[in-house]
Formats: structure tokens, C-alpha cells, sequence
């Protein structure tokens, strides 16, 4: 079998009734006419939607084909997540507010029949005003939320974070959450499709049907404790060429914001199953035909890579993920 390399992927795009055209304006993404565009799926192992090598001797060859026979080189010790890919990366343009909604938690997916869901968010744009809905608002009790369910004024409940581009907020499953009008999103999650809707603002979806709800299974997945949550907040160290800023440190990942300083190398670990996300500039893997990573591309590296060096642009920045 042909030996790994750093791999890009063909992106996955989703129609999503509250998405735009900001992933072609920003990233040049050549998204699909005739309906908004919400999600570019940008490395996925999900059924029916598995991302597909785009350069390279394994041109064509999908994510989970690379699971099941390079496990070890492309993984190394790294636990799958339901006998697939662990993480899902995504690109978000959310033009309109999304549902109120809430992942459900390891200690109940089973017993829900769906899968946990822990994430973070890195604000890459943001408009004026932009807010997050995020957490309860102090005070509240799982009585008041019902009941604010029933008279439709549930969105009263959430705390609410004004952002700006370069801020991030971490998501543990249970966590109730929603995306404010206007922001552009990188993704990083548990590899998970499991969301349940609390609430759609009485909105239709692209069908003109009312979106499905899922008021039970919410109120059985919310940590009616978790209050007025913060943007994350971690110290930024100097490296050589760069700063780095520790965004997420959890059990099931590890997300990393590197800020380059001029045009010379950046070494990362080695021997370990890693991911970059561009975000602004350009990046280009060293010693490899992997074509330059501009902002919104993501390369995966795998951990039979014996070094990592990266060349970035001065003032170029990328997220570095690692699965845990």
C-alpha cells in the first residue's frame, strides 16, 4: 500500500436554511449555486459523508478507507470514535441565527439512541454586534426553562457572549448553545451528527416545513448547572517563529492557535496524528508536495510522519488540532 503523507481533502458542502456565500468571499470555496451554503464538511467519517483525498498517490481514496488500512500510521495510538475517524472539522457561515439546541451528554446519548457531542468554536469573522448563545443565564431552573419552552420566550434563558474575530468558546456535550446572526466559524468536534432542538425562532426550513424540535431529548441532555460560560482564555507562549495559545485542552482533544512571526520554520510534534486549519495567510508543510495551505484549507498529518516542519507567511496564523 502506498506509504502516508499530509493529506487535504475534497470539501463537503451542506445546504443549511440559515447559511450564505461567506465560505466562497473568504476562502474561495466553490460552493454549489441556488441555495445558502451553511457547512463545509472539511474532514469527516461520517456515513455518507466521508471526506475523499484530493492530491496525491491516494487521490480518491476516502477517510475511512485510510481508518480501516493505515490505522496505525495514520492514527498511532489514538481511540477511534464508533469504530471511525474521531473528529469532525468544519468550516460555518451562519447568516441567521441557528436553532437553540443542545448536544446530549456521554452519561445519556445511549439511553437518547445518539452520540455526544463536545466542540469548540474559533470565531474567524464576526459582524458588528455578533453574539453567541451560550449557557444559562444565572438564576435559571430547569422549571423556568420549560416553561419559557411553552410560551416561546426560551432564548431569554441563554446567556448571551458578544465576540469578535479570534475568540473561542469550548462546548461540552450538555451544554445548550446556539450561533448568533453574522459569524463565520472553524469547527472542531467529537465525530458526531447528534443535535437536538430546543427551539427554531418559528422559522421554516429550506422545504417550507417547520424544522423538527426535540424538546424531550433536551431536557434530558442539558446541565441545567452550567452557567454564563467564558470565551476561553489561554496563555499565549513565544516558540521559535511563532506564539502559541493553548485554546482547548480536553479529554477528547487538544486545539492550539499558532500565530506565525516571520517566514522561517515552525517545528511541531512529531510521531502523532495531527491537524492544521489555516486561518489566516499561507502555510506550506516542508519537504513535502502537498500544495500550500491558504486560509479556510486544513491538512491532516499523519503520525507516521517521523517530523513536522511548517513554513508560514509572516503574521499567518493556523489552528493545530490533536485527538486524544
Amino acid at each position: 500500500m502506498p506509504p502516508l503523507y499530509p493529506l487535504t481533502f475534497q470539501p463537503i458542502f451542506k445546504k443549511r436554511v440559515w447559511g450564505g456565500r461567506s465560505l466562497a468571499r473568504l476562502y474561495g470555496k466553490f460552493l454549489p449555486t441556488g441555495a445558502p451554503i451553511g457547512e463545509s464538511w472539511e474532514i469527516s467519517d461520517r456515513p455518507g459523508d466521508t471526506s475523499v483525498v484530493a492530491h496525491g498517490s491516494l487521490t480518491g481514496k476516502d477517510l475511512h478507507w485510510l481508518v480501516e488500512n493505515h490505522r496505525s500510521d495514520l492514527l498511532g495510538g489514538v481511540r477511534l470514535e464508533g469504530g471511525r475517524f474521531p473528529l469532525l472539522i468544519k468550516l460555518l457561515d451562519a447568516q441567521e441565527k441557528l436553532s437553540l439546541q443542545v448536544h446530549p451528554p456521554a452519561t445519556k446519548s445511549a439511553e437518547l439512541h445518539g452520540d455526544p457531542k463536545t466542540e469548540m468554536w474559533f470565531i474567524a469573522e464576526a459582524a458588528p454586534g455578533a453574539e453567541l448563545y451560550v449557557g444559562l443565564k444565572p438564576g435559571v431552573t430547569r422549571a423556568n426553562f420549560e416553561q419559557r419552552i411553552r410560551d416561546g420566550s426560551v432564548a431569554e434563558c441563554f446567556h448571551r457572549v458578544p465576540v469578535s474575530a479570534g475568540n473561542t468558546m469550548f462546548l461540552p456535550s450538555g451544554r445548550v448553545h446556539a450561533i448568533g446572526a453574522g459569524l463565520v466559524i472553524f469547527e472542531i468536534q467529537q465525530n458526531s451528527d447528534t443535535t437536538y432542538r430546543v427551539f427554531d425562532w418559528n422559522r421554516v426550513g429550506l422545504d417550507g416545513q417547520p424544522r423538527e424540535l426535540h424538546v424531550a431529548q433536551s431536557l434530558a441532555s442539558i446541565d441545567f448547572n452550567d452557567f454564563e460560560p467564558a470565551l476561553a482564555s489561554g496563555e499565549e507562549i513565544s516558540a521559535t517563529n511563532c506564539h502559541v495559545r493553548k485554546l482547548v485542552s480536553d479529554p477528547l482533544f487538544n486545539v492550539e492557535l499558532f500565530h506565525a512571526q516571520n517566514d522561517g520554520v515552525i517545528s511541531l510534534p512529531a510521531s502523532r496524528m495531527q491537524i492544521i486549519g489555516v486561518v489566516a495567510g499561507e502555510v506550506r508543510v516542508s519537504e513535502s508536495s502537498t500544495p500550500v495551505l491558504r486560509a479556510g484549507d486544513f491538512c491532516l498529518l499523519p503520525a507516521c510522519l517521523p517530523k513536522v516542519e511548517l513554513i508560514a507567511t509572516p503574521n499567518a496564523q493556523f489552528l493545530r488540532t490533536e485527538a486524544n
